[in-house]
Parts: C-alpha cells; sequence; structure tokens
C-alpha cells in the first residue's frame, strides 16, 4: 500500500490458514451456504464458497471465497483444490462438471450419480418409480401433440413442470384452457426446456421428511414438519407436522431414508411430500441439499441440517436430532413491496423489545418484494402438547407477526411500538 496524504503508511493485511481441521467447498454463495458457514465456525472447520460476487449472502462472512461461476469448470476446480469435500447450496451445477471432478480425485457429495435426481424431475420420476414410492402419474412432453395423450393419461386439468431448474412456483403451470397450455408448451419447448406433465393431487396439506445420510450408510431423520406455501413460495413450517398419526409420520421418515439409500445421497435430503385428503402421502420432489423446511432445526432440535450436512459429507457419526420443544414454528421473512422507511435494525431493536424469545436469522440480502431475505423460529413453552390446536396456533401466529414485522415495519395485531398499546 502506497502512503498519502490521507492515508498513512501501515502494513497490509495478512491471513493464514493454519489449522488441520477440514476445508468443505460448498458451491453457491447463497443464504443455505451462509449458514453452513456458521455450523462450520462451531465444528472448527472451515467452509470455502464459490460465489459469483462479494455481496453473495455467504461471500459476506467466509474466510475463504473463491469467484466464478458454478458453470465453468476451472472454477469448480479452483473452489475444489485443497477441500475434504465438495457440496451444494443449489443443485444447479452441471452434472458433467461433477463427473469430471470425480474422476480426478474430488469427494464430490451428494455425488453427480444421486443428484441428478434432484436436477432433473423426468429422471426422478422414473427412479422413483422403479423403488415403489409413491407419487404422481406422470408423462413426458417432448411436444405440443403430447398434450392431448398427457390429458388422457394424467386427467384434467395437469400440472405442467419444467424438467429441470424450477423452483418456489417456478416453473410450474396449472392452466385450464387447452390452447393457453399449448401456447406454454410452445414457449418452452423452443427454449430447450425439458417439461413433464404430472397429474393433479387432491392433497390436504404439504409435508416434509428430512433425512441425513453418511458415506458410511447412516442415516437420521428429523420429524416430518408441515409446511405452509403462498404463491408456490414456502412462507411457515411448523414442526413437527401437527395431526399427524405417529404411524404415518415413521413410515415417511422409513420412505425417505429409503430413497436416500437407494440413490446414494450423502448430506442432507428434503422429500417434499403431499398428503391427500384420504391421508396417503405423496413424493412431490426431492432436494439434496440443507432446504427452507429445515431451518426450524437451527433453534428447534439437539443438531440442526447445517451442522449435520457437514457431520455427513465428512463422514463423522450423525447427530440427535431430537426436538428441543413440543413445535418450532419457523416464519420466512419475505421482503415488503416496498422496503420500509424503518431500517432492519430498528425492526430488530422493537422486535427484541416485545418478542425476547424470537430467534432471528437474517441473510445480509436486499429488500424486494417476496424475497427471502431472513426467518425467524419461535419455540413453543415447553409445557404445550402438539395435539393441542389452540397451542400450535398460538405459536404460529408469534412467528408470523415476527416475521411481517421484519419485513414490513407494522405489527399484525395493531400494536404500536412506541406507546405499547395496541391501536
Amino acid at each position: 500500500m502506497t502512503a498519502t496524504p490521507d492515508s498513512p503508511s501501515r502494513p497490509e493485511p495478512t491471513r493464514s490458514l493454519t489449522t488441520t481441521m477440514p476445508v468443505v467447498t460448498m458451491i453457491g454463495g447463497g443464504q443455505l451456504a451462509r449458514m453452513t458457514h456458521q455450523a462450520a465456525i462451531a465444528l472448527g472447520q472451515t467452509l470455502r464458497v464459490l460465489a459469483a460476487d462479494t455481496d453473495e449472502p455467504a461471500a459476506q462472512v467466509s474466510p475463504d471465497v473463491v469467484l466464478g461461476s458454478h458453470n465453468d469448470l476451472d472454477a469448480l476446480r479452483r473452489a475444489a483444490t485443497g477441500a475434504h469435500a465438495l457440496t451444494f447450496d443449489h443443485e444447479g451445477v452441471p452434472t458433467e462438471h461433477l463427473e469430471v471432478l470425480q474422476r480426478e480425485g474430488v469427494a464430490v457429495l451428494p455425488p453427480p450419480q444421486a443428484l441428478i435426481h434432484a436436477q432433473d424431475k423426468i429422471v426422478m420420476r422414473k427412479r422413483l418409480g422403479e423403488l415403489g414410492a409413491p407419487m404422481p402419474k406422470f408423462a413426458e412432453i417432448t411436444s405440443v401433440d403430447d398434450i392431448v395423450t398427457a390429458r388422457e393419461h394424467l386427467g384434467w386439468p395437469f400440472v405442467l413442470k419444467a424438467a429441470r431448474g424450477g423452483y418456489d412456483g417456478r416453473g410450474v403451470w396449472i392452466v385450464e384452457d387447452a390452447d393457453e397450455l399449448a401456447g406454454i408448451v410452445a414457449d418452452q419447448l423452443g427454449r430447450d426446456v425439458p417439461l413433464l406433465a404430472e397429474e393433479k393431487v387432491e392433497w390436504r396439506r404439504e409435508l416434509s421428511a428430512m433425512v441425513a445420510r453418511s458415506p458410511f450408510g447412516q442415516g437420521a431423520s428429523w420429524p416430518v414438519v408441515e409446511t405452509v406455501q403462498r404463491d408456490g413460495q414456502c412462507s411457515v413450517v411448523i414442526a413437527p407436522a401437527p395431526d399427524l398419526p405417529v404411524d404415518v409420520s415413521a413410515a415417511a421418515e422409513q420412505l425417505a431414508l429409503r430413497i436416500a439409500g437407494e440413490l446414494g445421497v450423502v448430506g442432507v435430503m428434503a422429500v417434499e411430500l403431499f398428503e391427500t385428503r384420504t391421508g396417503e402421502l405423496i413424493v412431490n420432489e426431492l432436494a439434496m441439499r440443507p432446504h427452507n423446511s429445515g431451518h426450524w432445526g437451527m433453534d428447534g432440535a439437539r443438531t440442526g441440517q447445517f451442522e449435520q450436512h457437514l457431520r455427513a459429507v465428512l463422514d463423522y457419526p450423525l447427530g440427535d436430532t431430537t426436538p428441543l420443544a413440543p413445535v418450532t414454528v419457523m416464519a420466512n421473512v419475505l421482503g415488503a413491496p416496498e422496503a420500509p422507511a424503518m431500517s432492519m435494525d430498528e425492526r430488530l431493536h422493537h422486535l427484541f423489545a416485545r418478542m425476547p424469545d424470537v430467534h432471528v436469522h437474517l441473510y445480509g440480502k436486499g429488500e424486494r418484494k417476496d424475497r427471502k431475505i431472513g426467518h425467524v423460529n419461535v419455540l413453543g413453552d415447553p409445557s404445550g402438547s402438539l395435539d393441542d390446536a389452540a397451542y400450535v396456533a398460538a405459536v404460529r401466529e408469534r412467528a408470523e407477526r415476527a416475521a411481517h414485522w421484519l419485513a414490513h415495519a407494522q405489527w399484525t395485531d395493531g400494536w404500536n411500538e412506541h406507546t405499547g398499546e395496541k391501536r
């Protein structure tokens, strides 16, 4: 550094990693990597992240950042160099690149042979069918003419999905007008987007079975949770899922563990499920990474998904997943249509003054409409019961009230943060 009249001379900061503890590379610099970094700190490890930019959530906090694209094989190689394992905060990495890294000796976990089932819904459906897992009827859509055959096979209306790349409601269409649907199919196929159609399941609610598996073959599962979606985006998670028979919950956990074993998953995996109106469980989708439905465990379980994922990819014995409260509710902080004038720091001040037991996790992201900028976890009082609907509803209301306040700077119950009274 060169001294100037306004800049006194001082040595450049230096940093040298001397730890003998493992380095894990996570591809992607989003909030999942950021929260995995938090778990790595507690374990004395280093989480290296491959991020596209220095302002991404994980790049803001990790001491070991490689800048580059997940689509660039050379960037992936640089990020993998010297790491004990390479894993993901999203499934968008090209499978062919991961296979190259695997041949070069990189411990890619989950391996691409497993990850492909979370990347490609057609591949997933075919494999789950071979395993006899309960799932909707489906059909590949390779031309507009396939709509007619799919309609006869699946009923009408059916659900059209992009086989790759869709998330949070994106890449999903339920259209009752045949001409409009034909236009969507023609447009998507013209963009080289692979499509599949699935029967429209009449479901009562959505659930998620979160599990972990190590290379040794050890498995662990958390209680099945209920996920509440708004506009195709996860808004609330209730853990454990209320009003779910014990045998059904156990069967869902066993199904998820069996799928993880059969596919060769290493790390954590979410099996997203539909509970039908008749009580059956049907597999919707898979996510082979930490998942929104597992955020509750950061504060509500003895071992949360982020620590468990690190344990799994490093082949440590897996942690105890026992819940710490009869119910924990996670609510996503989703950006308001316009960011409030009140700063987030001041919003936190008022939240903690009113609700000191709320656990807040912010992602370091700018605020915009419906963007996931954080989440809150609220643990129910230990004296409560999951079988008490009023108790569960009260915990959920508190979590949603806290999340809404952080996003909108407005209390849903009319509370005035300055006078301490309801308006």
